[in-house]
């Protein structure tokens, strides 16, 4: 009688787990791509949250090299880089702040975003095209492109920087939800994010800020001709 009770009870479990569990899927709502296309474009005015667009251009393909592409992004990946633009309560500083220690001119534009906001951009931007890729800007200084290529494909072995190839590709696209795609990304974006992480000022590089500690041991020269390459690489 006891075997019978306790199987009764095991399958009483499982069945009480699953309908917990689809109970908990059916409470995350699918993202809006309509609503998230009507934030990038126009923003919300109200919450003090700007128009994407007018940084980001039409579409994702930013023209200002100052501001990056986002054009394609998976959805996991943009939702994570805007709650780093966040600061969490109870600390004074986000995971994304400026050289100077300032906050980013990202900082106001999501701090009244909510969660929902957030996967509707994020539904809307990963589903546009990279249809202006930037280009290296250096490519007849062959010394310089070799640099490059060395660096983001061996890394720099005597200062234990490894080849950047190992989590953003060798093709520059990225892993998708962790590690994004640098083809034909603004170099200049790219020099001032590892300049970032390699002054503290980002601290959200990965397990432990992987991306904090390798920048930390690379040259400012090394980071200009790592990030010319990468954005050439297709």
């Amino acid at each position: 009688m006891k075997q019978v009770f306790s199987k009764v009870l095991l399958a009483s479990s499982l069945v009480m787990g699953l309908t917990a569990t689809v109970a908990h899927a059916a409470d995350v709502t699918p993202p809006d791509i309509q609503r998230g296309e009507t934030l990038y474009m126009q923003g919300d005015v109200s919450r003090g949250i700007l128009a994407c667009v007018a940084c980001h251009g039409v579409g994702g393909n930013s023209a200002i090299s100052m501001y990056p592409h986002v054009a394609g992004l998976p959805e996991g990946y943009i939702v994570s880089q805007l709650k780093n633009f966040q600061v969490p309560a109870g600390q004074t500083k986000s995971a994304r702040m400026s050289i100077d220690g300032a906050p980013t001119m990202m900082a106001p534009v999501v701090a009244q975003m909510t969660d929902a906001d957030m996967r509707d951009l994020a539904a809307y931007i990963s589903q546009q095209k990279l249809t202006s890729p930037a280009f290296a800007k250096q490519a007849n200084d062959l010394e310089f492109v070799h640099r490059g290529r060395e660096i983001w494909r061996a890394g720099i072995p005597e200062r234990n920087v490894p080849a950047c190839a190992s989590c953003h590709g060798a093709d520059g696209k990225g892993m998708p939800e962790q590690f994004p795609a640098l083809s034909g990304q603004h170099p200049e974006y790219i020099l001032a994010q590892l300049q970032a992480f390699s002054e503290g000022a980002r601290t959200n590089g990965g397990a432990e800020n992987m991306m904090g500690t390798i920048a930390n041991r690379m040259s400012n020269a090394d980071m200009k001709a790592v990030a010319d390459y990468a954005a050439g690489i297709r």
